[in-house]
């Protein structure tokens, strides 16, 4: 087999790994819960920790792979991943878990930002649609198995089970990029925009903080409001500091295009307003449904299923329908879905999800594969390092920005239902319910907790079909087929290992 096949095949091993640890973590969470009596803060911050250090890196490490070297980068950030996942797995307490997580997101944002950018050096014309394709199935796959696998290694294994499986998921990840993969480094190297990375990844770190703690510190408080002030503070001091850059971390000229734009806020939308969700529809699963971490995993085969085989499927429309048509109606068809899970009655059985999930499932594979060729196309070959790198830090961006923005909705919508119903319940009831439902709540008010739950979970399901409404508006009316352009890759700029 030839290397190009090899390092397609070692990116989609990495980046189905580094997704998987996402996807696979919800079904755990209520484990998790039970095993290390975290709270519903701790619990978005084993989601939020990880996706927090993934997006707020990416940006610069794609940046950085482009002057350093794309299998260099590659191949550090499988290492820090691998080890770990071992932390993650033998933590002790809540904080440690989320410490590990962290660091995990650090390997992640290494191995994540590089993946786009090596396909695209390796891959042109008709492969290079192939290669996205099957890009695009493994993101589906990482979807469709995350559930599944973590339910089984949950209820096997334990907890840990989910994080121990990426050792030797790795350890192949590595070999193939040590032995199969063309190094990549730019033949114009800039130095490093340190301004830039400080900036960028603090008024990231300070919005999601200041989003996950706004219920529990009080919205008006000084943490808040002095949290959210610095993110709007510092992210105004990264562009003006990117602009003052000779050869910037990020280049500001690509938001001149309008298909820049356009497949960013798609990219951000889907994260923010559907992947963010099912870590709120795992806790319906299994603390409101009552079903095993197994069970609540094969609920979601509905969805999954579609989102990995729907883009090998559809391969074909790629070079026949625009961009813009696959991406925005894509996203299109993901409202429709969460719109059709809204709805849910303290009665509903799981089926009631169903419509929505199919759907949803649909939407999710046309859309994957787009965002990734429309990302790549409209930068040239020597930007694809940071071009990967901003369309992922969305990704992920979107997903810490979402589970931040959702609970925050969740857990206000529940403090409001249960003020309505049970006006006498203790102060922090709200959270203790987010967290379990009526897990750890008096008899007598475990009703009101029902459905305080309920009425939650249909707020948020309304904001992110809301979410993905605005994400399929940009993406219809930015991404144009004049803004793609890809110039001939440099030969001094390749390197074979």
């Amino acid at each position: 087999m030839e290397r190009r096949w090899w390092t397609l095949l070692a990116v989609c091993v990495a980046t189905f790994m580094l997704l998987v640890d996402i996807t696979i973590v919800n079904v755990a969470l209520p484990s998790i819960q039970s095993d290390l009596d975290a709270s519903l803060t701790n619990l978005q911050w084993v989601v939020d920790a990880y996706a927090l250090m993934l997006s707020a890196l990416m940006l610069t490490v794609g940046s950085l792979a482009d002057r350093l070297g794309r299998r260099r980068v590659f191949i550090v950030g499988v290492l820090v991943f691998t080890v770990a996942s071992l932390l993650c797995g033998l933590a002790p307490t809540a904080t440690t878990l989320d410490l590990a997580r962290g660091f995990q997101g650090v390997g992640g944002a290494a191995m994540f930002a590089t993946s786009l950018a090596l396909i695209a050096q390796e891959f042109h014309g008709r492969e290079f649609g192939t290669a996205i394709a099957a890009w695009g199935s493994t993101v589906g796959a990482a979807v469709a198995v995350g559930p599944l696998a973590g339910g089984a290694l949950t209820e096997g294994l334990g907890w840990g089970g989910i994080f121990f499986i990426n050792v030797p998921v790795g350890a192949i990840a590595l070999g193939l990029a040590l032995l199969r993969m063309r190094e990549y480094v730019d033949p114009q190297p800039r130095g490093i925009d340190a301004g830039g990375l400080v900036t960028s990844s603090v008024a990231l770190f300070l919005l999601v903080f200041g989003l996950l703690r706004g219920n529990a510190e009080g919205w008006g408080s000084v943490v808040i409001v002095a949290s959210l002030g610095g993110a709007v503070a510092l992210l105004a001091l990264f562009v003006a500091i990117e602009r003052s850059q000779a050869r910037p971390m990020l280049d500001l000229a690509l938001f001149r295009r309008p298909a820049f734009v356009g497949v960013s806020l798609a990219t951000l939308a889907i994260g923010a307003g559907m992947f963010a969700m099912f870590f709120y529809l795992s806790l319906y699963l299994q603390d409101i449904l009552g079903y095993s971490p197994l069970h609540a995993g094969l609920r979601f085969l509905p969805l999954t299923l579609l989102v990995f085989f729907i883009p090998a499927a559809t391969r074909q429309l790629s070079g026949r329908v625009q961009a813009r048509v696959l991406l925005g109606g894509g996203l299109a068809l993901v409202s429709v879905g969460l719109l059709l899970m809204h709805g849910i009655g303290t009665d509903s059985e799981w089926t009631t999800l169903l419509p929505g999930l199919i759907v949803a499932g649909i939407g999710i594979g046309l859309a994957n594969p787009a965002i990734g060729s429309t990302a790549l196309g409209v930068v040239e070959p020597a930007n694809s390092g940071m071009a990967s790198g901003f369309n992922n830090t969305c990704r992920l961006g979107g997903v810490a920005v979402g589970v931040a923005a959702l609970g925050a909705i969740f857990q206000h919508r529940i403090e409001t239902k249960l003020a309505e119903l049970a006006p006498a319940a203790r102060s922090g009831l709200s959270e203790t319910v987010a967290s379990g439902g009526a897990h750890g709540v008096p008899p007598r008010l475990a009703d009101a907790a029902h459905q305080a739950f309920i009425a939650g979970l249909n707020a948020i399901l309304l904001v992110g079909s809301a979410t993905l409404l605005i994400g399929a508006l940009a993406a219809f009316a930015l991404i144009r087929a004049r803004d793609f352009a890809r110039a001939p890759e440099p030969v001094a700029a390749s390197i074979d290992a």
